[in-house]
């Protein structure tokens, strides 16, 4: 029997009425899903909510030094997590909305999630000996502000890095470890001393990363993002701009 012009559009009808639901309810979920993945989000300047993270962390970190047992030491840095916000893990395995990137020395003194209190899916990581602008990293960078939005990249550089201190020395160094230390010599200042090599390094490393990439100079210069050199204590666990 054939379908009358009538019914068709009701059945036409139903269908765009039954498609529009289903679009608001995808629409709905994938907004939950960012609320649940941004619940730890700064409310403010993220830089400085960094910072003031951190004063928590330095203050945990220098008074462990007052204990001989490392468990000790441990319940006293574990109160950091305690205060700290922790995204739901059922959101985490579906995706990731950090508000912060970091490229930052692969150091074993150096854990960004202790010293700025921060959990999982807060914080886009890029290591490497030096923290300098390798163009892997850079590119990792790019995804992270192009895919995932982060408005902060951090540049940070650490008290008595290693990698720097070998591209001021004349050691001979493996094939791989010259190449690794070449744009960090490239930082360097005539009578820099380590700390001030250090800064300088992470302000040059953080000047590369626009400089190489003009996606990360088009976000910088329309304020999509900030890049912010930094430079971490590990005496004091204090974290501070360069």
């Amino acid at each position: 029997m054939p379908v009358s012009r009538r019914h068709a559009l009701q059945a036409l009808g139903l269908a765009v009425a039954g498609s529009t639901a289903m679009g608001q309810a995808v629409a709905q979920e994938a907004q939950k899903l960012r609320q649940d993945l941004e619940a730890c989000s700064p409310d403010g300047d993220p830089w400085t909510w960094m910072l003031k993270r951190n004063q928590v962390f330095s203050k945990s970190w220098q008074r462990s030094i007052q204990s001989s047992n490392p468990k000790e030491r441990m319940q006293i840095k574990q109160a950091i997590f305690d205060a700290s916000c922790h995204i739901d893990p059922q959101a985490l395995a579906q995706g990731q909305r950090p508000w912060a990137a970091l490229l930052s020395c692969a150091d074993a003194r150096v854990a960004p999630e202790w010293m700025f209190g921060a959990g999982s899916g807060e914080l886009f990581q890029v290591r490497v000996a030096g923290n300098s602008a390798f163009n892997d990293g850079i590119a990792s960078l790019e995804f992270a502000v192009a895919a995932l939005e982060v408005p902060l990249i951090v540049v940070m550089g650490h008290s008595r890095c290693g990698a720097v201190a070998a591209a001021m020395g004349t050691d001979p160094l493996t094939p791989l470890l010259e190449d690794l230390v070449q744009p960090i010599r490239a930082s360097l200042q005539p009578n820099d001393d380590l700390t001030q090599a250090i800064q300088g390094n992470a302000r040059y490393a953080a000047a590369q990363l626009v400089k190489r990439s003009p996606s990360l100079a088009e976000a910088q210069a329309s304020g999509k993002v900030r890049i912010q050199p930094a430079f971490f204590d590990i005496q004091s666990g204090v974290v501070s701009a360069v």
